[in-house]
């Protein structure tokens, strides 16, 4: 039986994909068959590439295939759903949902990162939120230490809550290196998110996830 994750964040570009092959690497060292997945992703290069797909195929110790991997790409790096409505396109959470199913068929461990923070739109009616939900994978989530991080993490949370998930881990991620009362906010939420830290990473300058994975647990 794998162990299956939905990773999300308190926000957008505070360090998800960072944090998703830190784990990824950390499962790897515990002897894991480790596969991180995207299922919704937005922006591309010149080549066609999205950069977090690439991120989180680089750091897994499985090979899959890039359909698997990232069903929905998008070319505009813009909302989701603004994106899709550009190209003509809906986003089927069955086909996500195959993905993965497909995916914890070959890997032991698999992360599977949300776009943007937990309430991003994915169409008209539905939201990363409700993915979550049709995917009822234990969640994970990332606070970006910043100010604000208490009150955006707690709400984050109470969503989360609130379509009865199961919040298994948060990890603490240093988006702002010189966030003032860094260590009182870590605490503080500690004392307020009914799920363990996973860890606390620090700012890393020219490192990558590998080295960042020693600061992290892995859930569960």
């Amino acid at each position: 039986m794998s162990h299956a994750y939905f990773l999300t964040g308190t926000d957008t570009e505070i360090g998800k994909t960072f944090t998703a092959c830190a784990l990824l690497h950390a499962a790897r060292a515990a002897g894991f068959a480790a596969a991180g997945l995207k299922p919704v992703a937005a922006g591309v290069d010149a080549n066609g590439h999205n950069e977090d797909v690439d991120s989180l195929v680089a750091a897994s110790s499985v090979a899959l295939p890039s359909a698997m991997v990232n069903p929905y790409c998008f070319r505009a790096a813009v909302a989701p759903h603004i994106a899709a409505a550009e190209e003509g396109r809906a986003i089927d959470f069955a086909i996500i949902a195959d993905a993965i199913a497909a995916a914890r068929r070959q890997a032991d461990f698999v992360v599977v990162e949300g776009v943007g923070g937990f309430r991003v739109p994915l169409g008209v009616d539905r939201d990363s939120a409700d993915l979550a939900v049709a995917l009822g994978l234990p969640v994970i989530l990332v606070v970006g230490l910043r100010l604000g991080c208490i009150n955006h993490a707690l709400l984050s949370a109470e969503a989360i809550a609130a379509r009865g998930l199961t919040l298994a881990g948060w990890v603490a991620n240093t988006v702002d290196r010189d966030m003032a009362r860094r260590e009182e906010n870590i605490a503080a939420l500690g004392e307020r998110l009914a799920a363990p830290l996973l860890g606390v990473l620090p700012r890393l300058p020219g490192a990558g996830p590998e080295c960042a994975a020693g600061h992290l647990r892995l859930p569960g």
